[in-house]
């Protein structure tokens, strides 16, 4: 079942009813007396302990500090348990400070097997490689999931949350928080008029990677620091010794627990052309990746990590929005593209070059940074058109952090599955799920390049993944290079699985 079909949300979701519906229900059972609202007895700005959503923060050292936090939305839900490997993280020492009655624990298993009862939804802000088994056991659960970019380390994890979200009937959210700029609406708008006309290319970049990256696979430091739980850091992936190269913060480099520059902002950058599109699976991909040398004419072979530069190409097939088949450009390492043409002389580049989309049509160019901020659109005939700026809180209040993001996930795990409020999101997995398959696109064809096998003669090697490689998206197959097909799941850890 999917979420455009006609059942409501009480048919649909196991915790679809709040606590606020069944109480009230409960109460004119037991009563035909008038019931209050609670919140008309306690006055303006009171939220009834009913209308709260209970959530459960996992992963809370970096970006999970504000995704708990943005979801707490200063009191009006509750922070009802956290959880985290490292407790000695500074984040995580002011985020138990910060919500002191929460019940803490290093294993989110275990936290959900013993407050599962107390808990409406969890937030996941772990490293990407954990990303698909805690959202899953939570989903299992009958709990919503916001989910932190990218969705999964790989693109078999992201159908199996896709389709597990429909199963379960959970609401669920990934952490692009660009995609609720409501200057993003603006863009569909500008290409449904017809103003950018049929588009053809789009480019995409980033600075990234910031953190050391083409770099020799760091050796262990020895001893783990106390509040650290190694072999829980590690989850599914392959058993290594601690090293701070890796924890905190550095892990995206390492293909073992991170997707790189491009699991790191693909999921930001390519949200606009996804959306603006609507784009599917990609049928093609090609990539070349940037090389290091510490010795004269011997490249450094690294396949255990990223690499410091890629370039990568992605074609996509003509939508019913655009009669085109697309071509998609992505670089990172800090390559870029020169400007177009349409650009008029004086006009920079999107955040001063540094990350930026360009969709090229043929009747106009539109730019916008990273969140799909500050869009423009340059016409053919010499137009410009900006964007407006973000309406701000009609009631003076102060704009919502992230655009909201995480507080109108929380309001749609409230309403239900199904309900408009959830159909309103704009990262739900049905979104989200196939623009990340689309970004580890690009990392199989990374890690495809470095596939290499000795020559005939014993003198070097030969890189037969080095091409185009075609993909079925349906099947989710490279067609033409089968061992690019081990790119597309991971193999896990003794004592860990995925299964929906």
């Amino acid at each position: 079942m999917n979420q455009s079909d006609n059942s409501t949300p009480e048919q649909n979701s196991p915790g679809s009813t709040s606590r606020r519906q069944f109480i009230q229900a409960s109460a004119l059972a037991a009563t035909s007396f008038f019931i209050v609202p609670r919140h008309v007895l306690g006055g303006k700005g009171f939220i009834a302990p009913s209308d709260k959503l209970n959530i459960a923060g996992v992963g809370f050292g970096g970006k999970g500090f504000s995704d708990t936090n943005n979801s707490y939305n200063n009191g009006a839900n509750n922070i009802v348990a956290l959880c985290d490997v490292d407790w000695g993280l500074p984040r995580v020492k002011e985020n138990f400070t910060k919500h002191p009655n929460a019940k803490r624990y290093k294993d989110f298993r275990e936290m959900l097997d013993k407050e599962g009862k107390a808990i409406d939804a969890v937030t996941v802000s772990t490293a990407d490689h954990t990303h698909a088994v805690v959202a899953m056991a939570a989903m299992q659960r009958g709990k919503h999931v916001y989910v932190q970019k990218p969705l999964t380390h790989n693109i078999y994890e992201a159908r199996m949350l896709t389709e597990a979200a429909r199963k379960y009937k959970v609401v669920t959210q990934m952490g692009n928080q660009g995609s609720s700029n409501p200057q993003q609406k603006q863009m569909v708008e500008w290409f449904d008029k017809g103003l950018l006309g049929t588009v053809h290319t789009v480019n995409l970049w980033t600075n990234r990677p910031v953190w050391p990256q083409g770099i020799p696979v760091p050796q262990p430091a020895g001893e783990t620091p106390v509040d650290l739980d190694w072999d829980l850091w590690l989850g599914p992936a392959q058993k290594v010794g601690y090293t701070p190269a890796y924890h905190p913060f550095k892990w995206r480099g390492w293909w073992n627990f991170g997707a790189g520059a491009l699991g790191d902002i693909g999921c930001h950058i390519m949200d606009t052309p996804f959306r603006v599109l609507g784009l599917g699976y990609p049928t093609e991909v090609e990539t070349s990746i940037g090389q290091v040398f510490m010795k004269d004419w011997t490249p450094e072979y690294i396949p255990e990590g990223c690499p410091p530069s890629s370039h990568v190409e992605l074609k996509f097939p003509a939508t019913a929005k655009n009669k085109s088949a697309v071509k998609m450009i992505w670089e990172d390492g800090g390559i870029r593209p020169f400007r177009p043409d349409m650009l008029p002389a004086g006009e920079p580049m999107p955040e001063n070059g540094e990350n930026g989309v360009l969709i090229h049509g043929d009747k106009g160019l539109l730019i916008c940074g990273m969140y799909g901020e500050d869009p423009k659109l340059y016409t053919k005939d010499g137009q410009k058109i900006v964007g407006d700026p973000k309406p701000k809180p009609a009631d003076g209040s102060k704009p919502l952090p992230e655009n909201g993001h995480q507080v109108l996930w929380t309001e749609a795990c409230k309403a239900g599955f199904n309900s408009k409020e959830h159909k309103a999101l704009t990262s739900s997995f049905d979104f989200a799920g196939p623009l990340t398959e689309s970004v580890l696109m690009g990392n199989l064809a990374i890690r495809s390049y470095t596939v290499r096998t000795p020559k005939a003669d014993g003198k070097g090697f030969s890189y037969p993944g080095r091409k185009q490689l075609t993909w079925d998206g349906k099947n989710m197959k490279i067609t033409n290079f089968d061992e690019a097909n081990q790119f597309v799941k991971r193999e896990y850890r003794e004592g860990w699985s995925l299964n929906a």
